[in-house]
């Protein structure tokens, strides 16, 4: 496995990763992505600054995700000083035939590599209260629960705050 920084030929293809992975979200009750987000426009803003990231096996785009330092204002009500600086992880997402493999926890891994190389000790990800997956995986790569939030761009959905300290 690869992971490198997304290029924008890397939108189709991506868009496609998306396309397979919301009918799964829904299906598991998990509304956080939609027909409106993520889009084509998001992920080329995000590679028009420098901070999405892909995981490519075989040539092929399997994994994606956002490292930004990112914050939306609602994580200060998971006890976060949202004005210390922190890596923050977004739009994480693994192709649905390639999960197993260790594609979510190598690109979570990545955000560590970004931080330490902006010398900043912060790791923060939000989770849909509905993810089980990613609910599983945080703690095991060291990230602890910070509380709960509701998040004003995705009302009636409740998001679980990880954090990691390096």
């Amino acid at each position: 496995m690869i992971i490198r920084i997304a290029i924008s030929e890397d939108i189709p293809n991506i868009m496609q990763l998306v396309s397979k992975v919301i009918p799964l979200m829904r299906a598991a009750g998990n509304f956080q992505w939609g027909d409106d987000y993520p889009n084509p426009e998001v992920f080329a803003s995000d590679i028009s600054i420098g901070q999405l990231w892909v995981a490519e096996i075989a040539n092929v785009v399997v994994g994606v995700s956002a490292i930004t330092t990112d914050q939306d204002p609602e994580y200060a009500d998971a006890g976060w000083n949202i004005n210390e600086k922190a890596i923050v992880t977004h739009r994480l997402a693994v192709d649905p035939d390639q999960q197993g493999k260790g594609i979510a926890r190598g690109l979570m891994e990545q955000a560590e590599v970004v931080a330490k190389a902006c010398g900043i000790n912060i790791l923060r990800v939000d989770t849909n209260s509905e993810n089980m997956a990613t609910q599983a995986l945080f703690p095991k790569l060291g990230y602890q629960f910070s509380g709960e939030i509701t998040l004003a761009k995705r009302p009636g959905l409740r998001f679980f705050c990880y954090q990691k300290l390096l």
